[in-house]
């Protein structure tokens, strides 16, 4: 390596970076380079190890003590690049949750869609394809996708409609939720859009 920089030091400003982003509680943005610089030291030393490992193959013994400080910045880095990732996949999809499983929403969100990988955007939806999935399997039963902070007193909500959001099909019929207007419905129904906020609960 040709600068002075120390085995892990891109690994800690990978941690950094999450400690930051869970201290402000905000999404940062995808840091690409930094862990494509990361993925080449590792490369590196993983070459250096195997080097290491073939100089000594014929000598009986103990390994040398160069090998043992390659595999700890090796073991390091890979834990770094593990709790950067997952990390951020926990932020993602405490926002799924928080705008009530509704992709669309959270995808046409362009300031967070410009710090999200596309890796990321891919494991979003597969994500929401695999609840939906398995959120079939209960439809009749329970509503997975539903909060369980607080637990609704009734079956029926009074919301009124702070945006427009068109026709919508609930299990008595179709109803076209005009900006303004009151209506009293299931709250199962209408769950995602008081999420959304597309109605509030009055």
């Amino acid at each position: 390596m040709a600068d002075t920089r120390q085995y892990g030091d891109l690994a800690t400003q990978l941690l950094l970076e999450s400690r930051r982003s869970t201290q402000t509680d905000t999404l940062a943005k995808y840091n690409d380079p930094l862990v494509r610089s990361l993925i080449r030291e590792q490369r590196e030393l993983e070459k250096s190890a195997s080097a290491l490992m073939e100089a000594e193959l014929h000598t009986r013994g103990p390994p040398p003590p160069g090998l043992l400080i390659l595999q700890t910045a090796i073991n390091r880095n890979k834990r770094c690049l593990l709790a950067y990732h997952t990390h951020r996949l926990s932020m993602l999809q405490n926002l799924y949750w928080a705008c009530g499983g509704a992709l669309p929403h959270l995808l046409t969100n362009t300031d967070l869609r410009s710090r999200m990988s596309p890796h990321e955007v891919d494991y979003l939806r597969q994500y929401n394809a695999s609840l939906m999935d398995f959120r079939g399997d209960f439809t009749y039963e329970l509503d997975i996708m539903s909060g369980i902070e607080k637990p609704p007193k009734e079956i029926h909500v009074r919301v009124r409609v702070v945006r427009e959001c068109g026709v919508v099909q609930t299990e008595n019929g179709s109803i076209d939720f005009k900006r303004g207007e009151r209506y009293v419905v299931r709250r199962a129904d209408v769950e995602n859009l008081i999420v959304q906020g597309f109605l509030e609960e009055v």
